[in-house]
């Protein structure tokens, strides 16, 4: 009796506790984790983003997690290869030829990057290359071997391999400082302003002299 008189009214009694993740009664899938493990990724790097956490996210056993992708590197390549298709990133680029290519494609990669929630395929590739060396392999092959190789070749300039590397250095710089490091005024300046100052650095590394 006295048990009941010190129970707090309209206090549920032994309800279930619930856990951070997917509401109850929803069935997790491959593309939910494959969304919570971008979203660790984003935040907290490779190196942070516990295996742990991302089950707790997706809402989901780890074991579920092991099952689908093996351990967390299949997990971060599966995550990262769909975000990081040359194909999406260079579809129009092209088009228009040589002329004005530097800033076509820093306007789409600013365009595509400057999304405030979603996640960014560079910043977690830069974040995560530091002390991942996955991320470093996925991260050099897709910006000077797919992209940007891809693109001096179509554009049959002499040392392809040297200007695919320059313009690379530009564009983590960039998303080093502008996106992680967070170096004001860049990481706060209008996506035209960053193309109208950094576009033609890399026109001259596409097609210019460099030496």
């Amino acid at each position: 009796m006295g048990d009941a008189v010190n129970q707090p009214v309209n206090q549920p009694v032994n309800q279930p506790v619930r856990r951070p993740g997917r509401p109850a009664g929803e069935r997790t899938t491959r593309a939910d984790v494959l969304a919570a493990a971008r979203r660790a990724f984003t935040e907290r790097g490779y190196g942070g983003a516990s295996f742990r956490s991302i089950a707790v996210e997706a809402g989901v056993d780890p074991g579920m997690i092991r099952h689908w992708f093996g351990d967390k590197a299949g997990l971060f390549r599966a995550s990262m290869e769909p975000m990081v298709d040359p194909d999406l990133v260079l579809a129009g680029v092209l088009d228009a030829g040589a002329d004005g290519l530097g800033e076509r494609l820093l306007r789409r990669l600013l365009t595509a990057w400057d999304r405030p929630g979603e996640p960014n395929p560079m910043v977690i590739l830069v974040r995560s290359a530091v002390s991942h060396e996955e991320s470093t392999v996925l991260l050099r092959r897709f910006v000077t071997d797919q992209l940007l190789g891809r693109l001096v070749g179509e554009i049959a300039a002499p040392d392809p391999e040297l200007r695919a590397s320059l313009v690379g250095s530009q564009l983590i710089g960039l998303v080093m400082a502008r996106f992680i490091v967070r170096v004001e005024p860049l990481a706060s300046a209008p996506v035209e302003q960053v193309v109208t100052a950094i576009a033609p650095t890399l026109q001259r590394y596409l097609t210019g002299p460099i030496g």
